[in-house]
């Protein structure tokens, strides 16, 4: 026998071997492994290499040590929390939140996300108003900058920031800067020389070994977050870069929401921060200290759950999270994502209300910026239009928006995608807000998304074209593994 038809054959068993051995292992959803068996088995040799790449599972690591949580009194917080919100006990102070209890009771005791009440939120839908406020708000630090982005870049905006918090470290703020290794590809330490020489710290969130490649392609730290003196917190869609102001050709305006937040749920963004920061460093954990979590301003009426979740982890908590919002929903269900590749239990749960009579809108971009997800995402969008939902294509630019607004009254906006990628791959953080009035400020801004897009029906989604069926049919094929 031809010893390369031997050796092809060991090979291709070793593959099915170790293919049976890791995919089991690891307890995946059958859906995710049967596409990488898929995989394993079309391209052997290389479909075990993506698969060391892509498909490993950290939900058996504890990544993130909170040793200061007896320090803040937050068990006793949760504590309590859960026995007078499971009882029907506690003192609402915003009569919408009450409504939504066994909501709130699922993050307490699923995430340890603390019912925060007298926060001001600003929502911000546009690039320049959103950075023009951030920098205003560095510009008047006083203690510390905490600041974490996924993709952070060396453009116009980028050296804008850097510059912005050179001046800040300069003057004696403690300035902080974490980003994501693999997010913001191909920028380099020196990029952030003249910060550390004023005594700014930098650090990355899963460093490559190798100078130009990151092999680690899942587990990506997804969070957007700003803390500036414990006093104002930032989460939601908007990186760092010029496309983010509409600055790109490729996407044009870019659409997006992000939020600014006073109150009580700034102490749960500014302990989300600490602990990817300690995970990410190793110069030193922050301490818990008193700088970090000073008095909060309260000036506002909004309630608010800072909830987190990801690969390590065995709860999808932001997917729970999003089934718990959906399945509540009497009237409407208004939902902007860049990208649409919902589990089984996410899109039953669409489909459940949209077959009991519940608006179900969904807005998404008329763009790909990964085309592999693209057709994925129609394919999607095709079933839930069978039942009843309806769809909006974004034709102003690019929408990058992350927000569920439920019956005009509850809401969601940060970092998580409707798509497993964020569901199970990535770190991700949301705010769950119970205020009717951010609410529908939301759901204004919906409606003057909707004045700038057009409706896909069902009879014209049934008339696309064989080659983008083909396209659909290959992509929702692989969609467990986007």
């Amino acid at each position: 026998m031809n010893i390369v038809a031997i050796l092809a054959g060991f090979i291709y068993f070793l593959n099915m071997v170790f293919a049976v051995i890791l995919i089991f292992r690891e307890r995946r959803s059958a859906g995710s492994s049967w596409a990488w068996l898929l995989v394993l088995f079309f391209i052997p040799l290389l479909g075990f290499l993506l698969y060391l790449l892509f498909g490993q599972n950290l939900s058996r690591y504890h990544m993130f040590q909170w040793e200061g949580r007896k320090r803040l009194g937050i068990e006793k917080l949760l504590s309590e929390q859960v026995e007078q919100i499971g009882n029907d006990t506690f003192a609402y102070l915003n009569r919408t939140a009450r409504d939504y209890r066994q909501l709130m009771y699922m993050h307490l005791i699923n995430n340890d996300a603390v019912l925060t009440e007298n926060n001001q939120i600003d929502v911000m839908t546009d690039g320049k108003e959103k950075f023009e406020k951030l920098l205003d708000d560095i510009d008047h630090a006083k203690d510390h900058i905490h600041l974490q982005y996924y993709i952070l870049k060396k453009d116009q905006l980028g050296k804008r920031l850097v510059a912005a918090l050179t001046k800040k470290a300069k003057q004696g703020v403690k300035v902080r800067v974490l980003y994501d290794d693999l997010g913001s590809r191909g920028l380099r330490s020196s990029f952030f020389k003249e910060l550390k020489a004023a005594g700014g710290e930098v650090e990355v969130f899963f460093p490559s070994k190798l100078r130009l490649i990151n092999l680690r392609l899942n587990y990506r730290n997804h969070r957007k977050l700003v803390i500036i003196d414990g006093q104002v917190g930032y989460v939601g869609g908007f990186n760092v870069g010029d496309e983010y102001l509409g600055l790109d050709p490729k996407f044009g305006y870019w659409r997006d929401t992000h939020l600014r937040i006073q109150g009580l749920a700034v102490y749960a963004i500014q302990t989300r921060f600490i602990l990817d920061w300690n995970q990410a460093s190793d110069k030193g954990d922050i301490s818990y200290v008193q700088e970090h979590f000073p008095e909060p301003v309260l000036t506002g009426n909004s309630t608010i759950q800072i909830v987190t979740s990801g690969p390590d982890s065995e709860w999808e908590q932001i997917k729970l999270g999003y089934i718990k919002l959906i399945s509540m929903a009497k009237k409407t269900i208004c939902i902007q994502t860049p990208y649409f590749i919902p589990d089984a239990s996410v899109l039953d749960a669409l489909k459940i209300a949209c077959l009991s009579g519940v608006d179900v809108v969904l807005m998404i971009p008329n763009k790909p910026d990964h085309p592999f997800v693209y057709w994925a995402t129609l394919s999607y969008i095709g079933e839930l239009l069978s039942f009843g939902g309806r769809v909006y294509i974004y034709d102003n630019g690019f929408i990058h928006a992350k927000t569920i607004v439920i019956d005009h009254e509850i809401s969601s906006v940060g970092t998580a995608n409707i798509d497993v990628r964020s569901f199970k791959l990535n770190f991700e953080v949301n705010a769950f807000i119970y205020d009717q009035e951010i609410a529908e400020k939301l759901d204004e801004a919906f409606r003057e998304d909707v004045a700038l897009s057009r409706e896909l029906t069902l009879d014209d989604y049934n008339q696309r074209s064989k080659r983008i069926r083909f396209k659909e049919s290959i992509s929702r094929l692989l969609s467990p593994i986007l």
